[in-house]
Protein backbone atom coordinates (compact mmCIF):
# COMPACT_ATOMS: atom_id res chain seq x y z
CA UNK A 1 0.00 0.00 0.00
CA UNK A 2 1.42 3.41 -0.93
CA UNK A 3 1.82 6.14 1.64
CA UNK A 4 -1.41 8.00 2.30
CA UNK A 5 -3.62 5.43 0.58
CA UNK A 6 -6.54 3.77 2.31
CA UNK A 7 -8.07 0.35 2.09
CA UNK A 8 -11.17 0.72 4.22
CA UNK A 9 -13.46 -2.18 3.54
CA UNK A 10 -16.59 -2.02 5.65
CA UNK A 11 -17.10 -4.40 8.54
CA UNK A 12 -20.50 -6.12 8.66
CA UNK A 13 -20.38 -6.52 12.44
CA UNK A 14 -23.66 -5.18 13.85
CA UNK A 15 -24.78 -3.89 10.47
CA UNK A 16 -28.51 -4.41 9.89
CA UNK A 17 -29.56 -6.05 6.63
CA UNK A 18 -33.12 -6.86 5.55
CA UNK A 19 -33.52 -9.69 3.03
CA UNK A 20 -36.72 -10.63 1.19
CA UNK A 21 -37.26 -14.22 0.11
CA UNK A 22 -34.98 -15.27 2.97
CA UNK A 23 -36.67 -18.65 3.20
CA UNK A 24 -35.34 -19.65 -0.21
CA UNK A 25 -31.93 -20.97 -1.19
CA UNK A 26 -30.29 -17.71 -2.26
CA UNK A 27 -32.04 -15.52 0.30
CA UNK A 28 -31.19 -17.96 3.07
CA UNK A 29 -27.55 -18.04 2.00
CA UNK A 30 -27.42 -14.23 2.04
CA UNK A 31 -28.97 -14.07 5.52
CA UNK A 32 -26.57 -16.67 6.89
CA UNK A 33 -23.53 -14.96 5.40
CA UNK A 34 -24.45 -11.67 7.07
CA UNK A 35 -25.10 -13.41 10.40
CA UNK A 36 -21.84 -15.33 10.21
CA UNK A 37 -20.05 -12.01 9.59
CA UNK A 38 -21.49 -10.62 12.82
CA UNK A 39 -24.34 -8.68 11.27
CA UNK A 40 -28.01 -8.54 12.14
CA UNK A 41 -30.71 -9.70 9.76
CA UNK A 42 -34.38 -9.05 9.20
CA UNK A 43 -35.47 -12.13 7.25
CA UNK A 44 -38.63 -11.69 5.21
CA UNK A 45 -40.67 -14.33 3.45
CA UNK A 46 -44.26 -14.94 2.45
CA UNK A 47 -44.32 -18.18 4.50
CA UNK A 48 -43.42 -18.31 8.17
CA UNK A 49 -42.45 -21.98 7.93
CA UNK A 50 -39.82 -21.15 5.30
CA UNK A 51 -37.94 -19.15 7.94
CA UNK A 52 -38.00 -21.87 10.59
CA UNK A 53 -34.51 -23.14 9.75
CA UNK A 54 -32.95 -19.71 10.18
CA UNK A 55 -34.69 -19.21 13.49
CA UNK A 56 -33.66 -22.65 14.73
CA UNK A 57 -30.01 -21.99 13.88
CA UNK A 58 -29.74 -18.37 14.99
CA UNK A 59 -32.42 -17.69 17.58
CA UNK A 60 -33.62 -14.11 18.04
CA UNK A 61 -30.53 -12.26 19.28
CA UNK A 62 -29.39 -11.03 15.87
CA UNK A 63 -32.28 -12.30 13.73
CA UNK A 64 -35.77 -10.88 13.34
CA UNK A 65 -38.49 -12.34 11.12
CA UNK A 66 -41.04 -10.50 9.02
CA UNK A 67 -43.72 -12.53 7.28
CA UNK A 68 -45.60 -10.91 4.41
CA UNK A 69 -46.29 -10.79 0.69
CA UNK A 70 -43.87 -8.48 -1.16
CA UNK A 71 -46.63 -7.64 -3.62
CA UNK A 72 -48.11 -5.44 -0.89
CA UNK A 73 -46.47 -2.10 -0.12
CA UNK A 74 -47.26 -2.59 3.57
CA UNK A 75 -44.96 -5.65 3.63
CA UNK A 76 -41.93 -3.53 2.70
CA UNK A 77 -42.89 -0.91 5.26
CA UNK A 78 -43.19 -3.59 7.95
CA UNK A 79 -39.82 -5.12 7.00
CA UNK A 80 -38.16 -1.75 7.57
CA UNK A 81 -40.15 -1.11 10.74
CA UNK A 82 -39.09 -4.52 12.09
CA UNK A 83 -35.44 -3.58 11.58
CA UNK A 84 -35.89 -0.34 13.49
CA UNK A 85 -37.89 -1.95 16.31
CA UNK A 86 -35.49 -4.86 16.68
CA UNK A 87 -32.12 -3.27 16.06
CA UNK A 88 -32.60 0.50 16.04
CA UNK A 89 -31.63 1.09 12.43
CA UNK A 90 -31.40 -0.27 8.89
CA UNK A 91 -28.20 -0.25 6.85
CA UNK A 92 -28.96 -2.38 3.78
CA UNK A 93 -31.80 -4.15 2.02
CA UNK A 94 -31.60 -7.04 -0.42
CA UNK A 95 -34.53 -7.41 -2.82
CA UNK A 96 -34.25 -11.13 -3.42
CA UNK A 97 -37.84 -12.41 -3.52
CA UNK A 98 -38.75 -13.54 -7.04
CA UNK A 99 -41.10 -15.76 -9.00
CA UNK A 100 -40.57 -17.27 -12.45
CA UNK A 101 -42.46 -19.61 -14.75
CA UNK A 102 -41.09 -21.32 -17.82
CA UNK A 103 -42.98 -21.50 -21.11
CA UNK A 104 -44.11 -19.60 -24.18
CA UNK A 105 -45.90 -16.30 -23.83
CA UNK A 106 -49.30 -17.99 -24.15
CA UNK A 107 -48.44 -20.84 -21.79
CA UNK A 108 -48.79 -18.77 -18.62
CA UNK A 109 -52.10 -18.24 -16.91
CA UNK A 110 -53.19 -14.67 -16.28
CA UNK A 111 -52.55 -15.22 -12.59
CA UNK A 112 -48.99 -16.42 -13.28
CA UNK A 113 -48.25 -13.36 -15.41
CA UNK A 114 -49.58 -11.06 -12.71
CA UNK A 115 -47.63 -12.91 -10.02
CA UNK A 116 -44.30 -12.52 -11.86
CA UNK A 117 -44.86 -8.83 -12.55
CA UNK A 118 -46.11 -8.03 -9.06
CA UNK A 119 -43.47 -9.98 -7.09
CA UNK A 120 -40.44 -9.19 -9.24
CA UNK A 121 -41.17 -5.59 -10.19
CA UNK A 122 -43.61 -4.09 -7.70
CA UNK A 123 -42.02 -6.02 -4.83
CA UNK A 124 -38.65 -4.46 -5.65
CA UNK A 125 -40.11 -0.98 -6.02
CA UNK A 126 -41.96 -1.16 -2.70
CA UNK A 127 -38.79 -2.27 -0.90
CA UNK A 128 -36.70 0.46 -2.53
CA UNK A 129 -39.18 3.13 -1.52
CA UNK A 130 -39.39 1.94 2.07
CA UNK A 131 -35.61 1.65 2.37
CA UNK A 132 -34.91 5.08 0.88
CA UNK A 133 -37.32 6.72 3.31
CA UNK A 134 -35.43 5.12 6.19
CA UNK A 135 -31.95 5.85 4.80
CA UNK A 136 -32.86 9.51 4.38
CA UNK A 137 -34.27 9.69 7.90
CA UNK A 138 -31.11 8.16 9.38
CA UNK A 139 -28.61 9.99 7.17
CA UNK A 140 -25.28 8.55 6.12
CA UNK A 141 -26.46 6.53 3.13
CA UNK A 142 -27.23 2.85 2.76
CA UNK A 143 -27.23 -0.05 0.35
CA UNK A 144 -30.01 -1.31 -1.88
CA UNK A 145 -29.10 -4.63 -3.53
CA UNK A 146 -31.36 -6.15 -6.18
CA UNK A 147 -31.01 -9.81 -7.10
CA UNK A 148 -31.83 -9.80 -10.79
CA UNK A 149 -30.95 -12.23 -13.56
CA UNK A 150 -28.95 -12.30 -16.77
CA UNK A 151 -32.33 -13.06 -18.38
CA UNK A 152 -32.95 -9.32 -18.14
CA UNK A 153 -29.95 -8.40 -20.30
CA UNK A 154 -31.71 -8.66 -23.68
CA UNK A 155 -30.74 -12.34 -23.79
CA UNK A 156 -33.75 -13.96 -22.16
CA UNK A 157 -34.42 -17.48 -23.35
CA UNK A 158 -37.19 -18.22 -25.81
CA UNK A 159 -39.46 -19.61 -23.15
CA UNK A 160 -39.03 -17.06 -20.38
CA UNK A 161 -40.20 -13.85 -22.03
CA UNK A 162 -42.34 -12.47 -19.22
CA UNK A 163 -39.81 -13.44 -16.55
CA UNK A 164 -37.06 -11.81 -18.64
CA UNK A 165 -39.14 -8.65 -18.93
CA UNK A 166 -39.50 -8.42 -15.17
CA UNK A 167 -35.76 -8.89 -14.70
CA UNK A 168 -35.02 -6.22 -17.30
CA UNK A 169 -37.27 -3.90 -15.33
CA UNK A 170 -35.26 -4.62 -12.17
CA UNK A 171 -31.97 -3.87 -13.93
CA UNK A 172 -33.24 -0.60 -15.35
CA UNK A 173 -34.73 0.34 -11.99
CA UNK A 174 -31.32 -0.25 -10.42
CA UNK A 175 -29.50 1.95 -12.93
CA UNK A 176 -32.03 4.76 -12.52
CA UNK A 177 -31.95 4.58 -8.73
CA UNK A 178 -28.16 4.78 -8.85
CA UNK A 179 -28.40 8.05 -10.77
CA UNK A 180 -31.04 9.37 -8.39
CA UNK A 181 -29.55 8.35 -5.06
CA UNK A 182 -25.77 8.14 -5.23
CA UNK A 183 -25.31 11.79 -4.26
CA UNK A 184 -26.93 10.84 -0.94
CA UNK A 185 -24.46 7.95 -0.45
CA UNK A 186 -27.25 5.48 -1.14
CA UNK A 187 -25.77 2.80 -3.37
CA UNK A 188 -27.86 0.67 -5.68
CA UNK A 189 -26.40 -2.59 -6.96
CA UNK A 190 -28.03 -5.18 -9.19
CA UNK A 191 -26.50 -8.66 -9.05
CA UNK A 192 -27.58 -10.67 -12.09
CA UNK A 193 -26.72 -14.38 -11.92
CA UNK A 194 -27.15 -16.99 -14.62
CA UNK A 195 -28.18 -20.52 -13.55
CA UNK A 196 -27.89 -21.28 -9.84
CA UNK A 197 -28.35 -24.67 -8.19
CA UNK A 198 -31.72 -24.03 -6.56
CA UNK A 199 -35.20 -25.60 -6.76
CA UNK A 200 -36.26 -22.40 -8.52
CA UNK A 201 -33.72 -22.94 -11.30
CA UNK A 202 -34.65 -26.57 -11.71
CA UNK A 203 -38.38 -25.94 -11.91
CA UNK A 204 -40.51 -26.30 -15.05
CA UNK A 205 -37.71 -27.81 -17.13
CA UNK A 206 -35.99 -24.46 -17.51
CA UNK A 207 -32.67 -26.12 -18.38
CA UNK A 208 -34.00 -29.07 -20.31
CA UNK A 209 -32.54 -32.39 -19.20
CA UNK A 210 -29.80 -30.76 -17.12
CA UNK A 211 -30.22 -30.74 -13.36
CA UNK A 212 -28.53 -27.78 -11.59
CA UNK A 213 -27.49 -30.22 -8.86
CA UNK A 214 -25.23 -31.99 -11.34
CA UNK A 215 -22.62 -29.27 -10.95
CA UNK A 216 -23.03 -27.18 -14.11
CA UNK A 217 -24.38 -24.22 -12.19
CA UNK A 218 -23.37 -21.79 -9.48
CA UNK A 219 -24.34 -22.36 -5.85
CA UNK A 220 -26.47 -20.05 -3.65
CA UNK A 221 -23.38 -19.25 -1.60
CA UNK A 222 -21.71 -17.79 -4.68
CA UNK A 223 -24.47 -15.21 -4.95
CA UNK A 224 -24.37 -14.57 -1.21
CA UNK A 225 -20.64 -13.87 -1.36
CA UNK A 226 -21.25 -11.35 -4.14
CA UNK A 227 -23.76 -9.60 -1.90
CA UNK A 228 -21.29 -9.70 0.98
CA UNK A 229 -18.56 -8.17 -1.14
CA UNK A 230 -20.93 -5.46 -2.33
CA UNK A 231 -21.90 -4.52 1.21
CA UNK A 232 -18.28 -4.37 2.39
CA UNK A 233 -17.07 -2.11 -0.42
CA UNK A 234 -15.66 1.16 0.92
CA UNK A 235 -18.10 4.04 0.60
CA UNK A 236 -15.95 5.64 -2.08
CA UNK A 237 -16.95 2.99 -4.63
CA UNK A 238 -20.08 1.33 -5.91
CA UNK A 239 -21.04 -1.52 -8.22
CA UNK A 240 -23.97 -0.82 -10.54
CA UNK A 241 -24.38 -4.21 -12.23
CA UNK A 242 -22.62 -7.47 -11.52
CA UNK A 243 -23.31 -10.33 -13.91
CA UNK A 244 -22.36 -13.83 -12.80
CA UNK A 245 -21.97 -16.95 -14.94
CA UNK A 246 -20.85 -20.49 -14.26
CA UNK A 247 -17.84 -21.67 -16.21
CA UNK A 248 -19.98 -24.11 -18.19
CA UNK A 249 -22.70 -21.70 -19.38
CA UNK A 250 -22.50 -19.78 -22.63
CA UNK A 251 -23.78 -16.21 -22.80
Amino acid sequence: MTAGSTDHTRDLTDTVVAVTGAGGAIGGAIARLVLEAGGRVVAGDVRAEALAGLRADWGEDRLALAVGDVREESTADELVATAVRSFGRLDSVVANAAVGFYGGVLDYSSDEVSLMVDVNVKGTVWLARAAVRRFREQGGGGDLVIIGSVAGLLIGGGKEAVYAATKAAQINLGYALDRELRSELIRTTTIAPAGVNTPFAAADGRFGDRDPADGDFMEPGDIARAVGYTLTQPRRMRTELWTMWSMSEAH
